[in-house]
């Protein structure tokens, strides 16, 4: 049956985006290494933060999100100006999306890359042109073949997920400096904080008119339940987005825990050592096992099997060992899974119950 009330078009191409797996019926206390969650969660001061918030939840919050802003900008380095804070950066993509792409224009992305590039294209009834990767990392000369004079967009992750690769400032450069003058380059920073002495993008930003970063406290910062992230860019792009943003998209909560997070680099530089260590590890552990993957920038490992079949079938043991890691077929990785970094005896759990299952077969 057709009816007469429609969407806008490219809304219906949308697949649902599916988060990573939480619980396996029949199975208590389950592990969960599937959305690249910070094991450590929140530092103490964000907890204390949040507490406090309880006394105030019958106020609005601040729509220009000034303390959060002055904080970020402490903290790295930026003009307050010009940033912009959103719900996860997951609506700093969608505004991005929603200002500068439409029908008849292009929005660039990788081949493995994340999957909310596509969507808020599509959302925005622009057509999302996926790039080719060399060895599962960005490959700068596919992108720039790609663009033409539709180009409005061009997504990259930074590291990448779910491959965990990433590519040099000197690529990223050169990738800015070859995209067409109509054309936004993306930087998305959902791991930065994961590589010791990297900017995110930062000197590229301060040195051009045409590229934004977008960054999370979902990871590092251990905040994914409660949804907050920020973009940083030119003053001219900034203000376009603040335009669509709505006043009140941070709550209090939001606002005040993350301020008190971003101020805490102490319990950065701690989970970021701890990562670094048991990613190490981890990966060298599956290697000797015969499954290999990528060296890692990021807090997760992308394994690498034989074929899907056996990437479903040990996902299905790790399952039946209360063990939930990511199947990533629609990341065109039939054949790998994602395994998150969690805490040591997680990754000891992991290693042991994939060794059980590579000594089954």
């Amino acid at each position: 049956m057709t009816h007469a009330i429609r969407p806008q078009p490219g809304i219906l191409d949308i697949a649902l985006y599916q988060g990573g797996q939480a619980h396996v019926a029949g199975v208590s206390n389950a592990v969960k290494l599937s959305s690249n969650e910070n094991p450590f969660g929140p530092s103490d001061k964000a907890k204390e933060a949040f507490q406090r918030t309880v006394h105030s939840l019958h106020r609005y919050p601040s729509t220009d999100h000034a303390p959060l802003r002055s904080a970020i900008a402490e903290v790295y380095g930026l003009d307050a100006d010009r940033v912009i804070c959103g719900v996860g950066s997951d609506e700093i993509i969608t505004f991005l999306c929603q200002a500068y792409a439409g029908p008849g224009d292009e929005v660039i992305h990788t081949e493995h890359g994340f999957l909310m590039y596509r969507i808020s294209a599509l959302a925005a009834g622009a057509t999302p042109v996926e790039v080719k990767e060399r060895e599962r990392t960005t490959d700068v000369d596919a992108i720039l073949l790609a663009c033409n004079r539709r180009t409005k967009l061009v997504f990259i992750a930074n590291p990448n997920n779910p491959t965990g690769t990433m590519i040099s400032q000197a690529e990223l450069a050169r990738l800015a400096d070859g995209l067409p003058k109509q054309a936004i380059l993306v930087l998305d920073g959902a791991y930065a904080e994961y590589v010791e002495g990297y900017d995110a993008g930062l000197g590229l930003i301060e040195a051009r008119e045409n590229v934004v970063m977008t960054r999370t406290f979902s990871k590092i910062f251990g905040l994914g339940g409660l949804r907050i992230g920020w973009g940083y860019g030119p003053k001219h792009i900034i203000d376009v987005l603040n335009r669509i943003r709505g006043p009140f998209n941070l709550s209090t909560t939001q606002l005040d825990v993350a301020e008190a997070a971003v101020r805490d680099q102490d319990w950065v530089v701690k989970c970021r050592s701890e990562n670094s260590r048991m990613r190490a590890w981890l990966a060298e552990q599956l290697a000797e096992m015969g499954v290999p993957s990528d060296t890692s920038t990021a807090n997760f490992v992308l394994a690498r099997f034989a074929d899907p079949t056996e990437a479903e079938a040990c996902d299905a043991w790790l399952k039946s060992q209360g063990l939930i890691v990511r199947q990533v077929a629609g990341y065109k990785l039939p054949h790998c899974l994602r395994i998150t970094v969690g805490d040591e005896s997680s990754c000891r759990r992991v290693v042991h119950a994939i060794g059980q299952f590579k000594g089954q077969r």
